[in-house]
């Protein structure tokens, strides 16, 4: 399930759309095509991690306050 409170937070927005323009950006590098040196694929899959995790943190329960 969707945590929304998180999703709309100033933190996870920021980290999300820092996240899509770093992918971004690797692709703007390489002209459009796939990356093709070793620094390029680790950037990609650095900001890639990163996204996932942006991701996975949204769809986690939200915490419950006892």
């Amino acid at each position: 399930m969707l945590n929304r409170e998180k999703m709309l937070s100033l933190e996870w927005l920021g980290q999300t759309v820092a996240s899509a323009c770093w992918i971004v950006s690797v692709f703007v590098y390489a002209d459009g095509a796939l990356p093709e040196t070793a620094g390029d694929w680790l950037q990609l899959t650095a900001a890639s991690a990163w996204m996932v995790a942006n991701i996975s943190s949204a769809l986690s329960k939200s915490e419950s306050s006892e």
